[in-house]
């Protein structure tokens, strides 16, 4: 694994620097900083027009095929172009579910018509998806969704409910794994199909939580329609469709994403030195040990994605969102316990959250980023497959222990 950057990935981090420099300097330097998890709330328009901008500017699928609409360009500007991204704070991505989950899929397993139809507009930033997964008796037990589809007339009619479905509110389509055969159990019987949100028989309740945000959704289904030839593979075959999805999500984004968790970190030392924090001796250990635990997950992502340009999951690819999930809990927690009493400050325990106030950042409940972060980051260890499930997997699939009864 060469991970030393030539002088051509040196050229195009100095070309898209200097792109996002002059974007984030310019019209949107409104958005910088803005949106991501937590924050979906903030300047949804403006992030609309981003994503926009960056489609025509050919930021979008990077490392999808040339074949199928992208720029087919290698891991290694893939890595450089979300840390580039990261570090001139780019607004949170609203077009991230259908760039890096749905058009990854539908370019390797998807039909021509599929691919001729889908990936040109998520490419172009100008169409929107949201991942109808989890259910609220199913969430990371995707095998157990009860969701159902109908094929009539050539027309797949779906009835159930998703659950914690992000963005779901302003998404254009959502691909949906349910259930197309109705006397099949468990993995078998599934459909991926792909649905347009704006239709009648759709119904989306955002759901609020902690930080008084509300960026996942409940999305009923009642009679909601697709067409016949919306389902991605085989009908029966959205199993195996949906676990690609869940192998692409590991993606070069991380990189991303744990720059965005060096400078919470940072945030965190800050703090810690204004505060006189950094002189307890318990604290420096534990804040080391932080620096510490986000270098493991860089490499450790690295290689992972090194090995995924060679068409191979590791045992390491596993453990992957256990690890930064725990890690990312934990740094919340540590930033409560070096802000000390001043935690406290502007959350009260029982304090009644005023939703139009925290719909706008601020008013009669506001937060303190580093409080957001401790809040937010409890969710870390249940969405996208909980602790529980990740540590069966790494079981079951790394260390070929037997299935628990």
């Amino acid at each position: 694994m060469d991970l030393r950057f030539s002088a051509e990935d040196d050229a195009f981090r100095a070309t898209v620097r200097a792109w996002l420099d002059a974007q984030l300097g310019g019209e949107f330097r409104h958005l910088r900083g803005k949106g991501g998890p937590g924050h979906e709330h903030e300047h949804v328009e403006g992030r609309l027009a981003w994503e926009r901008a960056l489609g025509a500017a050919g930021w979008v699928g990077l490392g999808w095929p040339k074949a199928a609409g992208g720029r087919g360009l290698p891991l290694l500007h893939q890595v450089i172009f979300h840390e580039e991204y990261a570090r001139a704070h780019g607004p949170g991505r609203i077009g991230h579910i259908g760039e890096n989950l749905l058009a990854p899929t539908i370019a390797a397993m998807g039909t021509e018509a599929q691919q001729r139809r889908f990936l040109p507009a998520i490419a172009r930033g100008e169409e929107l998806w949201c991942q109808g997964y989890s259910e609220p008796g199913a969430g990371s037990d995707l095998a157990g969704v009860q969701t159902r589809a109908e094929l009539r007339a050539g027309h797949w009619h779906l009835t159930g409910q998703k659950i914690w479905t992000s963005h779901a509110a302003i998404s254009d389509w959502c691909f949906v794994v349910c259930r197309t055969d109705p006397r099949s159990a468990r993995h078998a019987g599934l459909s991926y199909l792909l649905v347009p949100m704006r239709q009648p028989g759709i119904t989306v309740r955002p759901i609020r939580q902690l930080t008084g945000t509300a960026e996942f959704c409940e999305v009923f289904f009642d009679g909601a329609r697709c067409p016949e030839d919306h389902v991605v593979g085989a009908p029966g075959d959205g199993w195996r469709v949906a676990m690609a999805t869940l192998t692409f999500e590991r993606g070069a984004s991380t990189l991303g994403q744990q720059i965005g968790f060096a400078a919470e970190l940072e945030a965190i030392l800050a703090a810690a030195r204004a505060n006189g924090a950094d002189r307890d001796a318990g604290l420096r250990r534990r804040l080391a040990d932080a620096w510490i635990g986000l270098q493991v997950m860089r490499w450790n992502a690295l290689r992972m994605l090194a090995h995924g340009a060679r068409g191979e999951l590791p045992r390491e690819a596993l453990m992957s969102k256990l690890y930064w999930a725990t890690w990312h809990r934990a740094l919340g927690e540590l930033a409560m316990d070096v802000l000390g009493p001043d935690a406290e400050i502007g959350a009260e325990i029982g304090a009644e959250i005023d939703p139009e106030a925290a719909a706008g950042g601020g008013g009669a409940y506001s937060l303190t980023p580093l409080q957001e972060t401790f809040l937010f980051s409890r969710a870390d260890t249940i969405y996208a497959g909980s602790n529980e499930i990740q540590k069966n997997i790494i079981a079951t699939r790394a260390l070929g222990l037997p299935r628990g009864t």
